[in-house]
């Protein structure tokens, strides 16, 4: 008898053992692991363009330090006595150089390969310029120069001739299911710009048709701001580029008619 309870006891022992090694607390990996992984992902911009609405307003920096690689520029910059790193698109970026950039996608801890380091808050950026502020915005009169143009366009939309067989963008917008994956022509004035995101250019166009209707539309054609162009292409529907763009109606791979 005695035997017996000195084996149950034993047992008993041996389980509590067990128990007590499985409950040691789990270690949980930093998502930031996997981010800094992807960091050539999230350069080579398959995510998405890198202009976020973290930071809708103007900012005014001086470059105070500057490191370069094949593709990227690394930049250490001050704003207002704040110092901070962002990143652009390989750029030709003096210390001492006063340069000016609206949006930037927020990222923390972040791992360069190039330079084996970790940034602790870097911006990354794409669309800046070097150009101050005049009668209009810097990014009006950055787009302006960009086509060279020497002043900011006319960007109010009027009436508008369509060319023959574009579909109004209020047709559009009230059916869109109907041009789904579908090519459609359109007419329009181009209101804005974002050049060379993701290998391609981005063009916002209005036709009049309805308050407020702007159509992006993706294409490798150099759009003046403040053309009226005839842009064919398809349309896509809930298109989710990351970053916070998303699209309920967008016009992808579009060429000039």
């Amino acid at each position: 008898m005695k035997l017996q309870n000195l084996n149950t006891l034993l047992v008993i022992m041996i389980g509590l053992l067990v128990i007590s090694c499985n409950s040691k607390p789990r270690v949980i990996e930093s998502e930031a692991s996997s981010e800094q992984a992807d960091a050539n992902k999230i350069f080579d911009m398959e995510e998405g363009p890198l202009v976020s609405d973290a930071l809708p307003e103007e900012h005014k920096v001086v470059a105070e330090e500057v490191l370069n690689t094949d593709k990227y520029t690394y930049i250490n910059v001050t704003e207002n006595g704040e110092k901070f790193w962002i990143a652009i698109p390989r750029s030709e970026v003096e210390v001492g150089e006063t340069f000016y950039y609206r949006g930037g996608l927020l990222k923390k801890n972040f791992f360069s390969p190039e330079f084996n380091r970790v940034f602790e808050t870097v911006y990354l950026v794409s669309e800046f310029w070097k150009q101050p502020s005049g009668s209009g915005s810097a990014l009006d009169e950055a787009h302006a120069g960009m086509q060279g143009g020497e002043a900011i366009p006319d960007l109010e939309v009027g009436n508008i001739e369509r060319a023959q067989g574009a579909v109004k963008l209020a047709e559009l917008f009230a059916h869109k299911e109907k041009y789904n994956n579908q090519m459609v022509k359109v007419t329009g004035k181009c209101v804005k710009v974002n050049p060379q995101i993701m290998n391609r250019n981005w063009v916002h166009v209005q036709d009049g048709s309805g308050e407020g209707l702007d159509l992006v539309i993706t294409t490798m054609e150099n759009i003046p701001l403040g053309a009226v162009v005839t842009l064919e292409g398809t349309i896509a529907l809930d298109k989710d580029f990351g970053a916070g763009y998303r699209y309920d109606v967008i016009m992808e791979s579009a060429v000039l008619q």
